[in-house]
């Protein structure tokens, strides 16, 4: 279409750049459309344990290989701007509950594949995006009738919920002893707030080194460090460790302005050094005077305080981050001191042991055997750079999920159980309804179907003849069968062991039916050409270059 329009008399109208381009209408939404359900297509064959991998390769080479739905998404250079709006919906997902982003994904394309069924049959898409919000506000309220309340010292259950969430990654085989580590990670540093409980998942460092296998991953109460001992003369191991931490150069800092010093004899240069020499040594004597034995900092640490720290017998690490220097604080309950002047016992942490120890090829230094930790360190082994990779994904969304299920304790069976009872409801509460939003409520039952057609045809099984048996049994009133992906059966989800937290499944509701909703309501797209006229040069004078 031109993007020139002309008055009545005639006169052209330019409201678009030369070069633009317009869809309207149907077109547009069609366009739109297609683009998201693509996207939900790519990755519904991750959904669930029988999930396959992709393969992702950036343009430099490097390889990625996963079935995280959030990272296939943030991998591929999508182009179109509502697959565009795909990928934003799993980055949220991801960023609020950790886990779910392939269902978000599929269930936001099933939408739009439904909607348009509707649209063809002259149902205008507010209609429609307006009984979609209603639906998932009524399927949201009827999640607590097929949910269970966790009780806090239920270590069990909380197992099956990170273990339900690493069953559809590269670890299901380790699923169950990673599950453990993981909820001591999270029991370790949970604090209590508002009458009920936090988690901060920044408090679990994660260090990852290719080698060993997975199941040579540990939880360490401390904070492990990937640097070495800054000098070879000082001790590698100290037990019953006093920590300091400070945040600033142990060295003397260079003056913020020039300056000159004019030596005339030989004997100057010497006091000068030993002037300095001193300054340094004094430093050392200060931090010894607290008790300290194990000095980490923020900053560089000058070779003579080294030389003088070792002979002390006190242990150092230089150049720490930062946010490293937070969580040592937090574990060994230390207090970050900014100079060394102000640095008293009280200041100092406590770890029953400080030692380096060599990780394949590198030195590091685990801060260990801390008495009440408030951060922890996660140390992810594998046989591959990319499977430690992957292995940390899992381990992230595992984090995740036992948080979500600590702050909001109530869980659900998975399997597509949920999707299904939702679904039979939906249909119900359909039925009362006047008008066309009834019919967008029923689209919007079929929809959430989709993740248990997905697991059924993912896992080997006929996917009308999994739904079918399904909805009959969900209908017969067992509202816990689903799925059951690993045996290739429809099953008792709840006897599997297969739980999630019921914040992942309001979440991928809420956001599949935004991000559907945001798409159905756009009726036009102008692209607009990056090429502009360039601009006239004036005309050279005569001998100029």
């Amino acid at each position: 279409m031109s993007s020139i329009q002309t008055t009545s008399e005639g006169i052209p109208v330019i409201v678009l750049k030369e070069g633009s381009k317009q869809s309207r209408g149907k077109d547009a939404q069609k366009n739109n459309i297609n683009a998201a359900k693509l996207v939900a297509e790519i990755i519904s064959t991750s959904l669930g344990p029988r999930g396959m991998d992709k393969m992702l390769v950036d343009s430099i080479g490097d390889i990625t290989i996963t079935n995280d739905g959030a990272t296939i998404l943030k991998e591929i250079d999508v182009q179109h701007p509502a697959a565009k709006m795909m990928v934003e919906v799993a980055k949220a997902t991801d960023s609020e509950v950790g886990d779910g982003t392939t269902s978000a994904v599929v269930i936001a394309g099933a939408l739009l594949e439904k909607a348009e069924g509707l649209i063809d049959n002259d149902i205008h898409p507010v209609i429609i995006a307006d009984g979609y919000q209603k639906a998932a506000k009524k399927a949201i309220s009827f999640l607590d009738d097929i949910s269970k309340k966790l009780d806090m010292s239920d270590k069990k259950t909380l197992e099956k919920v990170a273990k339900t969430s690493m069953l559809t990654k590269l670890v299901a085989i380790e699923a169950a002893d990673l599950a453990k580590i993981v909820v001591d990670a999270i029991l370790s540093i949970i604090e209590q707030r508002d009458g009920g409980y936090r988690a901060t998942i920044t408090n679990v460092k994660v260090e990852k080194k290719a080698g060993g296998s997975i199941s040579d991953s540990q939880l360490i109460s401390g904070i492990v460090l990937d640097k070495e001992v800054v000098n070879n003369n000082m001790p590698k191991k100290i037990q019953n460790a006093k920590i300091a931490l400070i945040s600033a150069p142990l060295e003397i800092e260079k003056t913020e302005f020039e300056a000159k010093i004019n030596i005339s004899t030989p004997n100057q240069i010497k006091s000068f050094m030993e002037e300095e020499n001193q300054i340094l040594k004094e430093m050392v004597e200060k931090i010894r005077k607290t008790g300290s034995n194990v000095v980490l900092c923020q900053k560089g640490i000058d070779d003579i305080v080294q030389h003088y720290l070792a002979k002390a017998g006190i242990l150092a690490v230089r150049r720490i981050k930062e946010s490293d220097m937070a969580k040592l604080s937090k574990a060994t309950g230390a207090r970050v001191v900014g100079n060394v002047d102000d640095l008293t016992e009280k200041d100092l942490g406590l770890a029953q042991n400080v030692e380096e120890k060599q990780i394949e090829e590198d030195n590091w230094t685990y801060v260990e055997g801390c008495k009440n930790p408030k951060a922890v360190t996660f140390l992810i082994r594998g046989g591959s750079q990319r499977v430690v990779d992957e292995v940390e994904r899992a381990i992230h969304d595992a984090l995740m999920v036992v948080k979500d299920v600590i702050e909001k304790p109530f869980f659900v069976p998975g399997g597509g159980a949920p999707e299904a009872y939702l679904a039979a409801k939906l249909r119900v509460w359909a039925q009362s309804l006047s008008g066309r939003e009834q019919l967008a409520v029923e689209k919007f039952a079929e929809a959430l179907e989709v993740i248990p057609i997905s697991l059924a045809r993912n896992s080997g099984m006929n996917p009308i003849d999994a739904i079918t048996q399904l909805r009959a049994k969900q209908s017969a009133g067992q509202k816990y069968v689903g799925v059951d992906a690993v045996n290739g059966i429809i099953g008792d989800i709840e006897k599997i062991d297969v739980l999630e937290p019921i914040k992942v499944k309001e979440q991928i509701i809420k956001s599949a039916t935004e991000t559907a909703n945001m798409i159905l309501r756009i009726d036009n797209v102008v692209a607009i050409s990056r090429s502009s006229p360039q601009p006239q040069m004036p005309p050279q004078a005569p001998g100029m270059y």
